[in-house]
C-alpha cells in the first residue's frame, strides 16, 4: 500500500496522499460484489459511500457486466460516422422513463459535463445569459459547472468565472422571485442538495421554481446527476414534487457502475437550438456504444430488481434508527436528513465528521462527508444492499460514535 501512496506523491498529487494517511485510508481497493468493496488484502467492506452515487446497481451487477462484455466485442467506441443504434435505444429508454415531455438526449462523458450542456442549451434557446444558482450548490468543476456551483472554496482560484451567476438560497423562494427577470436563462437547481449537506427543501420549493420560471420565461434545470436513477425512493427525485424540469443532467448510476456516461434530457422547445446547426453541441466520447449499451442495462436493472422502491423502503426503517442514534449522541450529531438512501447526518463540529468517517474506516464500513458542508457525512448506499448490511453499519457507526464521545474534546480543542 505504500507504494501505492508513494506512487499518489510521486506522480499525481502528493497532498492528496497526505490527506489519506490522515485519515487512515491506507488500504487499496481490488474489487467489489453488491454492496461490499474487497482490498488487496482479501479485507471487505460495506460501502455506505456508493461512490458518491454511482454504483445504485452495486458492484459489477452480472447484468451490466454481460452488457459490457456483448458491447465491448462488438465496437466499445463509435466512428462518429455512421448513425449509432445504441444511441438511439438509451435515448427511447430514457424519453419513457423521464416524466412529462422531456423527449430529447444529449451523451457525454460525466455530470459536470452534463452540467456544462445544459448552461449551453438554456442560454441558446432562451436568448438570455443570466444563470441563477443557489448557495451550497455543487454542480462539477469544469468551468460552466463551477461557476455555478455554491461554494467560494473551488472558485476562488479560477476566478473569473463565467459571468452573469446570480447565486440565492437554496430553498428561498422569496430569495429566487426577487431576482428573477426577463433576462434570466435558467434556474439550475438540485432537487435535493448532495454536496451543500444532503440538504431536503421544502415541498412547495421545486414546484414555485417551476412557476417563476414558467412565469418568466426561463428555463428549469434539475440537476439529478446524484439524486437520479433511484436513490431517493423515485427514479428521478423531481417526480417526489410533480414537477417536469425543461432540463435533466444525469450521469453517475446511469453507467451501472461499469461505465461513465452523463446525459441531458430535454423538453421540445429547448432542443430547437439544434435546428439551424444540429452539431453547435457535440462530444467526441460521448453516447459511445459501450457506455450506451450499460446505460440501457443500468436502467432496466434498476426498474426490473425495483431499486427505487427498495430504497424508499430501507429508507422509511434505515432514517428513524439514524434518529435513534443521533438522540443518543446529541453532543455529536445535529440532525439526520435524507429521503430513501440518501441520508445526510450533520455534526455538530466541523472536525466530527472526518472523525466519524475515520473511525468506521476501521470497523470496515466505507462512508464520506460532502465537499460543500464537512459537518455531514453522506450515506449514499448502493441500493441493492441488505438490511442485515445496513443493521451492521448502524452497530459500527455506534460504536464509532462511542470512539469519538472519547476523544472529541481533546482532537477538536
Amino acid at each position: 500500500m505504500e507504494d501505492i501512496l508513494g506512487g499518489y506523491e510521486a506522480y499525481m498529487n502528493p497532498s492528496l496522499a497526505r490527506t489519506y494517511r490522515f485519515m487512515g485510508l491506507d488500504h487499496a481497493e481490488y474489487t467489489g460484489h453488491g454492496a461490499v468493496v474487497v482490498d488487496t488484502d482479501g479485507v471487505e467492506y460495506i460501502d455506505c459511500a456508493g461512490g458518491y452515487g454511482v454504483f445504485v446497481q452495486g458492484y459489477r451487477h452480472p447484468r451490466i457486466v454481460q452488457a459490457a462484455h456483448e458491447q465491448l466485442d462488438l465496437m466499445p467506441l463509435s466512428s462518429r460516422i455512421l448513425v449509432s443504434p445504441r444511441q438511439v435505444e438509451l435515448a427511447k429508454r430514457l424519453q419513457e422513463l423521464t416524466p412529462g415531455d422531456l423527449s430529447y438526449s444529449f451523451f457525454c462523458n460525466s455530470g459536470t459535463e452534463a452540467v456544462e450542456a445544459a448552461l449551453k442549451f438554456a442560454r441558446a434557446s432562451t436568448g438570455r445569459t443570466t444563470i441563477i444558482a443557489t448557495d451550497g450548490a455543487f454542480h462539477g468543476k469544469t468551468y460552466g459547472s463551477l461557476s455555478v456551483s455554491g461554494r467560494d472554496l473551488y472558485q476562488a482560484p479560477f476566478k473569473p468565472l463565467v459571468p452573469d451567476v446570480i447565486r440565492v438560497p437554496y430553498g428561498d423562494l422569496q430569495a429566487l422571485e426577487a431576482v428573477m427577470s426577463d433576462q434570466v436563462a435558467a434556474v439550475i437547481v438540485e432537487p435535493i442538495q448532495g454536496e451543500g449537506g444532503v440538504i431536503v427543501p421544502p415541498a412547495s420549493y421545486l414546484p414555485g421554481i417551476r412557476s417563476l420560471c414558467d412565469q418568466f420565461g426561463a428555463a428549469m434545470i434539475a440537476d439529478e446527476v446524484q439524486t437520479g436513477i433511484g436513490h431517493t425512493g423515485r427514479l428521478f427525485a423531481v417526480e417526489h414534487s410533480g414537477v417536469v424540469p425543461d432540463l435533466m443532467c444525469l450521469a453517475k448510476a446511469l453507467g451501472g457502475g461499469v461505465m461513465p456516461i452523463g446525459a441531458v434530457v430535454g423538453r421540445p422547445w429547448v432542443w430547437k437550438l439544434f435546428d439551424e446547426s444540429p452539431l453547435i453541441h457535440t462530444s467526441t466520447f460521448g453516447g459511445n456504444p459501450l457506455a450506451c449499451r450499460v446505460g440501457i442495462e443500468a436502467l432496466n436493472v434498476t426498474i426490473d430488481e425495483h431499486l427505487p422502491e427498495r430504497a424508499a423502503a430501507l429508507g422509511e426503517w434505515f432514517i428513524p434508527e439514524l434518529e435513534r442514534l443521533q438522540r443518543q449522541h446529541p453532543d455529536l450529531v445535529s440532525e439526520v436528513r435524507g429521503r430513501g438512501l440518501m441520508i445526510g447526518l450533520e455534526f455538530t463540529a466541523p472536525g466530527i465528521g472526518g472523525m466519524v468517517m475515520s473511525e468506521l474506516f476501521q470497523r470496515h464500513v466505507l462512508a464520506v462527508y460532502t465537499l460543500n458542508n464537512e459537518r455531514v457525512l453522506r450515506l449514499l448506499p448502493p441500493l441493492v444492499i441488505e438490511k442485515d448490511q445496513l443493521e451492521q453499519v448502524l452497530g459500527h457507526l455506534s460504536e464509532a460514535l462511542a470512539a469519538v464521545e472519547l476523544v472529541k474534546d481533546d482532537l477538536l480543542a
